[in-house]
């Protein structure tokens, strides 16, 4: 019935720090980029190399996210990378804080989280 995840949508508080983030930073291409004026919204479709996209959402007056204590609903989402030693210190060399690397102690993997500028917790994960 399911194949795979298709995208993740992603509400920002601010579009533009949020835009260079996720494309400069992470390096995700751009797909579209669209203005939607009866929303007050923008709508940036972003692709990573596998084909999985973000939307990533801009509305005016978005309350923030509850994080902590963690609320229901969906948790962090994940990045699978072939290095993830590289992949932090290529975050942490453009001032994004990394937590240290740890091990799965299910699957032996090693994984860390980060956040993006709203705090929204994000996942690298050794594949």
């Amino acid at each position: 019935m399911l194949k795979r995840i298709h995208h993740a949508a992603i509400i920002c508080s601010d579009y533009e720090r949020s835009k260079r983030f996720y494309t400069e930073v992470l390096g995700l291409r751009v797909i579209a980029e669209n203005y939607r004026a009866g929303r007050r919204s923008y709508k940036l479709d972003l692709q990573l190399p596998d084909g999985a996209q973000i939307e990533l959402f801009s509305f005016p007056d978005a309350p923030p996210r509850p994080s902590y204590p963690e609320a229901r609903g969906l948790r962090h989402l994940a990045f699978a990378v072939d290095d993830i030693g590289a992949c932090k210190a290529r975050l942490e060399e453009q001032g994004v804080v990394v937590e240290p690397i740890r091990v799965d102690e299910h699957t032996g993997r090693r994984f860390t989280f980060f956040a993006d500028p709203d705090g929204l917790p994000l996942e690298l994960y050794e594949d």
